[in-house]
């Protein structure tokens, strides 16, 4: 069978990336994302995609049917992030973060069980370490990253049976675009690079599917960021 992927968020920073990396490894990849993914290559299908709806989702997912009864690895990706003090945190704000990250998720993961690859299929989800980590001024992104981790070792264990593998990283913070917008006074050279978090990637997608990679954390040799 031809080895599928999905990509959430796949229109920028790292999800454009790791879309490159699948490519590369020889998947045909779905890029799903709002805005559209400047890639052209093809095994690669540009799908609108919008992980809040689950009108979006289920559309989503009936292009892919038309490709595919099989996807081999979905990359939870896409999220959302903002930084404030909780008393300063828009009820707007709190909500957004849940429904991109733990909401958005939950209806890929929904999705995807028809095209789960008993013993083959991989889920790989960026979480980050603020799901690990309660850090200040991101209570709505802790939260919300908590909320997606608990959902996928829930999952874990009801999808025992479809021998699926799940990987969920912890990247400590990663120099992307993202910090253009949202602005921040952490060192940024002292944040991971883009190529960094790729080359864990990488690893773990190419390597023997028998190997089976439940959590990694990784940081910029200066540790955590606060």
């Amino acid at each position: 069978m031809e080895k599928c992927a999905i990509v959430t968020g796949s229109s920028s920073g790292l999800g454009l990336e790791i879309s490159k990396t699948l490519l590369f490894n020889g998947y045909t990849v779905f890029g799903g994302s709002r805005s559209g993914t400047p890639i052209e290559h093809d095994n690669f299908y540009d799908v609108e995609l919008d992980i809040t709806s689950e009108e979006s989702v289920t559309e989503f997912y009936e292009t892919v049917k038309e490709f595919t009864d099989g996807v081999h690895i979905l990359v939870n990706n896409a999220g959302f992030y903002e930084i404030s003090p909780i008393g300063e945190t828009s009820t707007e704000s709190f909500e957004n973060h849940l429904a991109t990250n733990t909401l958005g998720p939950f209806l890929m993961l929904q999705g995807l069980e028809p095209f789960l690859v008993k013993g083959e299929t991989h889920i790989i989800s960026i979480l980050s370490t603020a799901a690990q980590y309660g850090y200040p001024n991101v209570a709505g992104y802790s939260a919300s990253k908590f909320g997606q981790l608990g959902l996928l070792q829930s999952l874990k264990k009801e999808w025992k049976d479809y021998k699926v593998r799940f990987t969920n990283l912890f990247p400590g913070a990663i120099d992307t675009p993202l910090w253009d917008k949202v602005g921040t006074r952490l060192a940024r050279d002292k944040m991971l690079k883009t190529s960094d978090f790729i080359s864990v990637f990488n690893y773990i997608v190419t390597a023997p599917t028998t190997i089976q990679f439940p959590e990694i954390t990784f940081l910029h040799k200066e540790g955590f960021l606060e």
